[in-house]
Order: C-alpha cells, then structure tokens, then sequence
C-alpha cells in the first residue's frame, strides 16, 4: 500500500512483549528515512515504556498503564479507570495521526488504533477482528528467518526500501550512569559478562548446571566477572543459579529495561536462551549467542558480533507443544563445550569485524 501523500503524524502501536518491542525498533529509524518530516510516536504497555523513552527519533511514548486499570477495575474503582481512561485517549488524539501502524496484530491493539482516530490503519498479521477495525493488513509470514523481517516486511509495503534496517533502543546519560553506579555497588568491574538464562516458558531453557559451570568457565578462563539478569518473577530460578557459583554477580530483579541495556552495552558477551534481555543484547550491538531450540525467531542476525546456536530435530520448532515429555532434547544439544566454543569463534569474528573498522 502506497501511501498517496506523506505523513506528517506516525503512531507505532506495539504494546508488549518485551522482545517484540525491541525487535519492532527497527521501525523507527526506517520510517524517519522515509518521512523525515513526520513525527514517530509509539504507544506502549507501561511495562516497555523504558526500552522506548531515551529515543531521539520518538515524538512521543504514549503509555498505556495495563497493570494499573486492570487493578482499578478489580478494586471496583470505575469512576477512576473512566477518568483515567478519557485522559489518555484526550492525549491520544491531541495531534491527528495520518498513518496508524499496529504491529502487534490483536485485539487489544486493534482497538486503540480505532481509537486513535488515525486516517490510515494498517495492521501486520491483525487477527481476533482486528483485522476489521484496519484500513489494510500486512500478511506477517516471511520467507526469511531475519531478524525483525516481518517489520521489513511492513515498511516495504509503504512502498520504501530503506538503507538499513536495526533495532533502535536508545539509552540516555542518566540511564548510564544509574547504570555504573548499581555496578559499581555490586562489585562489578570491566570486563563481564551477561547472562539472561530466564523465559516464560521452561522448555526454553537452558540448564542450571550448564549456567554455574559455564559462568565458572567465563571467569577461569577469560578473567570475566558474569552478570546475572532477568526479571522480578525470575528470583527463586536466579538465586538457584547464584547459589552454586562465587563467580557470579546476581542482579534479577535489580533493574529496569533501560538500565539492563546500559549495562548490556558495557559487556564484553551475552548469553541467553530465546528471551526479551537476549534480542536486547543484540539491538545493543552486545557479542551476544543466543540458544534457541523449541523456537526460533530468527537464525540470522545480519551481522558479526551475535550468533544464534540452533540445532533442530525432527520435532523443531516445538513452540508451546513440546513432544520430547518433559528432556527438552534440542536444548540440551547446546553442551558447555559447544557453548564455549561459539563464544571463541563469537569474539575472534567481533574483534576482527571492530579493527577492520580501523
């Protein structure tokens, strides 16, 4: 869909998850090519706001405080959530939108960009009747394991093939600086390492063991100090990991988004299963190996310092069906030794990739 005038007001409607937030970035810097007048504004579950907030090219985040009505709503507190309600859609539509972009494709999101009032709606994937409340939909399937191809994708359809396409998570001095100080205070010194061993789903996951012996390996062998990160939810997994190493420094739950990218882009590595933190590393230009087994996002990353380690059976990708009763056999494929391996072919490419720069 060619758009027959240039817009001058842009909204990006990706609500959640955090990983898709990060990967759907990409966007920003694509649509500022290809209306460099036009204001990029994005709205985003409060939760997200971070990743977004320290962006140059963003207009306006616009949040959406899910977690809040939602407590209003259970507390039988109606006349607020209707206050709350009518002032951010009053912000909503304080500056008309020519062009509405859902990239999230649901329901929930479908919604607000009918609220929104925005003269072209255009969704990617709309499902749940969204698909109805859009001006056009953009299929989401792509022939491409890329990362982020399906917001490629999405821009291509405007009619605009941009220069580049990179995740775009912008992190601000203040952010930084927090950022050192919580370091500091943990003992941390350059060099270190990240390692973001939690998802929502177990069969993602790495193994316990495999985490202390390669976080004692990181340390024996590199000299690196390993940092530990994940959510507030992920306390009880992480101090399980924490307690069987004096190596690592555990800091799940310690940090905002913004901050865990500060500290990403201090690192010398990460490593992380199929989670938010792990397409963090990567939008921040991180070393980073991704383990990936039931799912599988992407396999190519477009560039030298990352590298997904991904060995499918007969039974990959699983997704949310695993049929292996509970081995999760593709995760256990990635062994230390072969972990430790990419890591040295991961970093001898990234060195050789920053002095050719030189």
């Amino acid at each position: 869909m060619k758009l027959k005038t240039l817009p001058k007001n842009i909204l990006i409607i990706r609500l959640s998850a955090i990983g898709d937030v990060i990967m759907a970035s990409a966007l920003i810097p694509a649509l500022r090519e290809a209306y460099p007048g036009a204001h990029i504004n994005w709205l985003v579950d409060e939760a997200n706001a971070g990743l977004l907030a320290g962006n140059p090219n963003l207009h306006r985040v616009i949040v959406w405080p899910r977690r809040r009505w939602r407590e209003l709503l259970q507390n039988r507190r109606y006349l607020e959530w209707c206050r709350e309600f009518t002032r951010l859609l009053a912000s909503l539509r304080e500056e008309p939108f020519d062009l509405v972009l859902d990239i999230q494709g649901l329901l929930k999101s479908g919604i607000w960009a009918f609220l929104s009032g925005g003269k072209t709606k255009i969704g990617l994937g709309s499902r749940e009747g969204s698909q109805w409340l859009m001006d056009e939909v953009v299929d989401r399937k792509t022939e491409h394991l890329v990362v982020g191809s399906e917001y490629l994708k999405l821009v291509r359809s405007l009619g605009f093939e941009p220069a580049h396409f990179d995740m775009d998570i912008a992190v601000s001095r203040q952010v930084s600086a927090e950022s050192a100080t919580l370091l500091q205070s943990a003992g941390v010194v350059k060099p270190f390492a990240v390692i973001c061993p939690f998802t929502t789903r177990p069969q993602k996951h790495w193994f316990d063991e495999n985490w202390v012996e390669l976080s004692t390996r990181l340390a024996d062998e590199r000299g690196w100090q390993v940092v530990m990160l994940g959510g507030p939810a992920d306390g009880n997994a992480a101090e399980a990991i924490a307690t069987k190493t004096a190596t690592l420094v555990n800091l799940v739950g310690r940090t905002r988004l913004e901050q865990c990218a500060a500290i990403m882009q201090s690192a010398e590595l990460l490593v992380g299963v199929d989670t938010g933190l792990t397409h963090l590393g990567i939008a921040m230009k991180t070393p980073t190996l991704a383990l990936f087994g039931p799912t599988r996002p992407y396999l190519d990353i477009g560039r030298a310092q990352a590298r997904v380690l991904y060995d499918p059976l007969d039974c990959s990708p699983c997704y949310r069906r695993p049929t292996c009763g509970g081995e999760f056999t593709c995760m256990r494929l990635h062994s230390v030794d072969k972990v430790c391996s990419a890591i040295d072919g991961l970093i001898q490419r990234f060195q050789h990739q920053y002095w050719r720069r030189y």
